[in-house]
């Protein structure tokens, strides 16, 4: 109750002001979106959900979910993204991304999205829950045409197939993708958060293909190589080999550093 003796919505609080009435604005709604990057068959790929119900019924969408009142950000995530995929991020590289509020985003009333990016390993295996009919990984460059256009206008046209090889992503899941991507680009240049999207023990030339699949170029292997073993901390030897195309190759685990300093440079940011 109010001061004044009338009832007030339990949402609001104590504290609000006696005469504040939530019911003079229009409802909203807080949700969160996971884009969960990783390699699968030599390109950087991202878990998309294949939506069940309306809105964007049978559109490809980012996993992701109402955040429910007794929860906070990173609980309703992690929830959402095991009941429509099966999986725990465990102890995965996860941050949020930015949050996304365009008024018109979702089609049912004003909806923010906080949205996060996860460095995800090769091992992780999706499975569709309930809220999505199929949960399965996308290649970016299949995606090219949705993920650079990253238009609002382009993720709520209408799909004549949906089936089709190149899906149009649901709500704004376009543009978050796309800031998804070029986060782990940057991110890859000054910390050691390239080792988290592969399985241990690992080789450097498999650490440089993460490079060359998130980067989309060829690094010189000499170079990245002494560049790797000269950062303290980014990997630990094994002291175990491998053969690859009947050479030896040593095998290496995460070290304990997070920041690389000095930074490896993508080609082209060079100063």
């Amino acid at each position: 109750m109010s001061r004044d003796g009338t009832k007030v919505d339990a949402r609001v609080g104590a504290n609000a002001p006696a005469d504040y009435d939530p019911s003079k604005y229009a409802p909203s709604a807080i949700t969160t979106d996971l884009a969960l990057l990783t390699i699968r068959n030599g390109r950087l790929a991202v878990l998309l959900v294949e939506r069940a119900a309306a809105p964007f019924a049978g559109y490809w969408a980012l996993p992701g979910g109402f955040v429910r009142p007794d929860e906070d950000l990173d609980t309703a995530a992690t929830r959402e993204l095991a009941e429509e995929t099966g999986i725990d991020v465990h102890d995965w590289h996860v941050e949020q991304l930015r949050t996304y509020g365009a008024p018109e985003r979702d089609p049912r009333m004003r909806v923010l999205s906080v949205a996060y990016v996860v460095f995800m390993p090769t091992d992780a295996r999706p499975v569709a829950g309930s809220a999505a009919t199929r949960a399965r990984f996308w290649a970016i460059d299949d995606l090219t045409a949705s993920v650079s256009e990253g238009a609002l206008d382009d993720a709520v046209s209408e799909l004549s197939d949906h089936a089709k090889a190149t899906p149009s992503l649901a709500f704004d899941h376009a543009c978050i993708l796309a800031d998804a991507v070029e986060r782990v680009r940057a991110k890859l240049e000054y910390t050691t958060l390239a080792a988290s999207f592969l399985d241990e023990p690992f080789t450097l030339s498999e650490l440089r293909h993460v490079y060359e699949t998130v980067w989309d170029c060829r690094l010189d292997t000499g170079n990245f190589r002494r560049k790797v073993l000269s950062a303290d901390g980014f990997v630990v030897s094994t002291g175990s080999q491998c053969s690859t195309a009947g050479r030896p190759a040593a095998l290496y685990t995460r070290g304990a550093a997070r920041a690389l300093s000095p930074p490896l440079v993508r080609p082209g940011n060079e100063s």
